[in-house]
């Protein structure tokens, strides 16, 4: 992505993430964004994604990763965009494994299954090939995203998605912890329950054809945007297979191949 200023103006910019931090501020979703942003305009998306992602962090959230987005192809096609996404997670997003999300903390929670990967190197210089990127990969997790919208209804396009962190609201690590070695990340297979009941399958291959692919895009774009993947961070590389929405009393649990399960609860 070339890094030039949006032609949006800056006081649109600004209005958009006015909305949205109220939205979050409040609990009561807001009315999308794109009429002041476009429905596609990526640099105009990402300066307010920008803009909100610092003011967290000045009121003291520290930054432990990102999270990847729109890595189906229907889904792509859905928003008329040709490419993934991506938002930033934070320290305070994380749930552990098994623990329960209160039911005001997201707002209208939707959860989907996915790989996680784990840093032990930086993704800051050098060619950012697979090779690179794999050899930095400590390991991969089992991971649950809990998605949120502030956009009332999701009615969302690309535009109002990225600006709003990628739709992004918690997530939720495996325990087991495995090494690119030992562990194929396209072979992986997916099924994720509701209160037992299967409500999603999927693949590895369904993530840009392997989570991997999702993984290398993500450090080239992180490198351009002046933000690099660092050591000990967590990528979220994309579902596995569709997201579900999530009431209170849910109780959600995603097994993939390879790597355990991992579950959490919403109160």
């Amino acid at each position: 992505m070339a890094q030039t200023q949006p032609v949006v103006p800056t006081d649109s910019i600004a209005a958009a993430a006015a909305r949205l931090r109220k939205a979050a501020a409040t609990g009561v979703p807001t009315v999308p964004v794109r009429d002041l942003i476009g429905r596609d305009d990526i640099q105009a998306a990402y300066a307010v994604q920008t803009l909100l992602a610092a003011e967290r962090i000045e009121a003291g959230a520290t930054v432990v990763g990102r999270k990847i987005g729109l890595t189906s192809a229907a889904v792509q096609q859905q928003l008329g965009v040709d490419q993934p996404d991506f938002g930033v997670l934070f320290d305070d997003m994380e749930y552990a494994d098994g623990s329960a999300v209160p039911a005001d903390a997201i707002l209208q929670p939707r959860v989907e299954a996915e790989i996680a990967f784990v840093l032990k190197a930086d993704l800051a210089e050098g060619p950012l090939d697979r090779a690179q990127v794999r050899k930095a990969v400590d390991h991969a997790v089992a991971a649950l995203e809990i998605c949120g919208s502030r956009v009332a209804g999701w009615d969302i396009s690309f535009g109002d998605t990225v600006a709003d962190n990628a739709s992004a609201g918690g997530y939720v690590l495996g325990t087991r912890q495995v090494p690119l070695t030992d562990f194929d990340p396209v072979a992986a297979e997916m099924i994720m329950t509701i209160d037992g009941e299967t409500v999603s399958t999927g693949n590895g291959a369904a993530c840009l054809g392997d989570p991997v692919n999702a993984l290398v895009w993500l450090a080239r774009q992180a490198r351009d945007l002046g933000s690099p993947l660092r050591t000990g961070q967590v990528v979220l590389s994309g579902a596995l297979g569709p997201m579900r929405p999530v009431t209170p009393g849910d109780a959600v649990q995603a097994t993939v191949t390879g790597l355990g399960t991992v579950s959490v609860t919403f109160s």
